[in-house]
């Protein structure tokens, strides 16, 4: 069954990556994406800027000069070119690969999570296809190598800094500057260079500097196009995609995100009144865990496709297991448990004055991070469990960027066979649809979750964990293979 997400927005071309799995194989075929606006919400050079200014490296003339030249540009009274070339001039004198290097940790701090989960699957599209895919951008390379890294992309056409022998940089780009017509020129040049075939390639863009190359090929395919490029494409009839889920949102992304972030005031009261009626603090911890998740989740448009929803009480306590691919996974599968739950959380964080504090609050289990199987590190599971408290982990013990899952590790199932408690899987598919890696905002969208029947750890021992894990690892692999449907426990739209 495909991965794609069934709640992307409604586009005329509803299913790109399918398209392209059906379509002709091949490298004569290309995929020529742009970056910024198309596979990036947004621009590299705005998160390069911003960084370069908290980091007092880019002197306030510099700054100045680039915004208004940039509003030059906008307003059609300054070239690109100069744009550019202005850009270049404030890393004059620079060693090349230093700045290679900020381009890269900047791509991993601010940019990543800005990649269209939508655009990244019809990258991988057209990779299993063996397509010759391309990035084709007028922003610098150390704006789009970091980006054609991470996705696995060969082929770069870009505008480049020079570097002298030394391998400083003189201030230059070379030349022709890579923008509209000289793009498209690049394009060609490097398809006839590459046996390509334009009349068969896609390509990827949201400007209007970018028609040229888009009657070149024989697949055009706007994505959040401007407003120019919007009205060729209705009137040539060129398959229009637009994706949301990932930058601001706008003024509703916004005012979603202040009225999640807002709803814990009122709920936190309400429960600590529930707590102190009923003299009971983990009455009033389960109030908020109840509501306050599935809250944030309806404000920001998160819905939860669930299959085999009835597994989440069939057992209770039990340890729940989530493969863990982003910031959003806890608070996905914390919604699904709803309440008398616990988590892990390493020993270090016990001291601080915040995090202690609310793991104490919520019964946290604090553990050694060395030593986890240690009996020390596993009595305060026993004792959440002996509790009635379910426990929350990832086995993987960290996010992982993939598809797939990451090697298991004991921790969670030493934890389940310390406290005698039942393990619930829950495989979690496409979050990255709704979050990044990092990325502490949510955006609208549908995730889809599976929870498997419990399973029982009697009989597990020592001797067989290692097989009992790799079991376990086997059932997440198989799930996100062949996805489950019809299920009694399906709840579309459940949050």
């Amino acid at each position: 069954m495909s991965g794609r997400n069934d709640a992307d927005p409604p586009s005329r071309l509803s299913t790109p990556a399918a398209e392209v799995d059906a379509g002709p194989e091949g490298p004569d075929v290309g995929a020529f994406f742009d970056l910024d606006g198309t596979l990036v919400a947004g621009y590299t050079a705005a998160a390069q800027t911003r960084d370069r200014l908290r980091r007092r490296d880019l002197r306030m003339v510099e700054f100045l000069t680039i915004v208004e030249l940039a509003v030059q540009f906008r307003l059609g009274r300054r070239a690109f070119e100069t744009l550019i070339e202005s850009s270049a001039l404030t890393v004059k004198g620079r060693l090349a690969r230093e700045v290679d290097e900020m381009g890269e940790r900047i791509f991993r701090q601010s940019v990543a999570d800005l990649i269209y989960p939508e655009m990244r699957e019809l990258v991988r599209a057209h990779q299993r296809r063996g397509h010759t895919v391309v990035l084709s951008s007028s922003a610098l390379t150390n704006q789009v190598a970091p980006v054609a890294r991470y996705l696995g992309i060969e082929y770069i056409v870009c505008n480049r800094l020079v570097a002298d022998e030394q391998g400083i940089l003189t201030g230059e780009i070379e030349q022709p500057v890579v923008w509209g017509p000289t793009k498209a020129s690049g394009v060609q040049q490097f398809a006839a260079d590459h046996q390509v075939n334009l009349g068969s390639s896609y390509f990827y863009a949201d400007g209007d500097e970018d028609l040229s190359l888009m009657y070149l090929v024989g697949h055009p395919r706007p994505v959040n196009p401007a407003r120019l490029l919007a009205k060729v494409a209705v009137r040539r009839d060129w398959p229009i995609m637009r994706f949301n889920s990932r930058g601001s949102g706008g003024l509703l992304g916004i005012g979603r995100r202040l009225a999640s972030f807002s709803s814990l005031g009122p709920l936190a009261a309400v429960a600590l009144g529930v707590g102190l009626v009923r003299r009971n603090k983990r009455a009033g911890v389960n109030f908020l865990t109840r509501f306050w998740p599935g809250t944030v989740l309806a404000l920001s448009g998160v819905k939860l496709n669930v299959a085999g929803a009835e597994h989440l009480t069939e057992r209770r306590p039990a340890v729940f297991l989530f493969n863990f691919r982003s910031n959003a996974d806890v608070f996905l599968v914390a919604a699904l448990v709803k309440d008398n739950w616990t988590g892990i959380a390493t020993k270090e964080m016990q001291s601080s004055h915040v995090f202690g504090q609310l793991g104490k609050l919520l019964d946290v289990a604090f553990v050694d991070r060395e030593h986890p199987g240690t009996a020390a590190a596993l009595r305060p599971l026993e004792a959440a469990a002996r509790k009635g408290l379910s426990i929350l982990i990832a086995p993987e013990g960290t996010r992982l960027d993939t598809e797939s899952v990451g090697p298991f590790k004991k921790r969670a199932f030493l934890i389940a066979m310390a406290a005698g408690l039942p393990l619930v899987p829950i495989v979690i598919r496409n979050s990255e649809s709704v979050a990044g890696r990092n990325m502490a905002k949510l955006n609208p969208g549908t995730v889809d979750i599976a929870v498997l029947p419990p399973i029982s750890i009697t009989g597990w021992t020592l001797l067989n964990l290692r097989e009992r894990i790799a079991q376990v690892r086997t059932a997440y692999l198989e799930t996100l293979a062949e996805w489950p449907t019809g299920e009694p426990g399906d709840r579309a739209g459940t949050s």
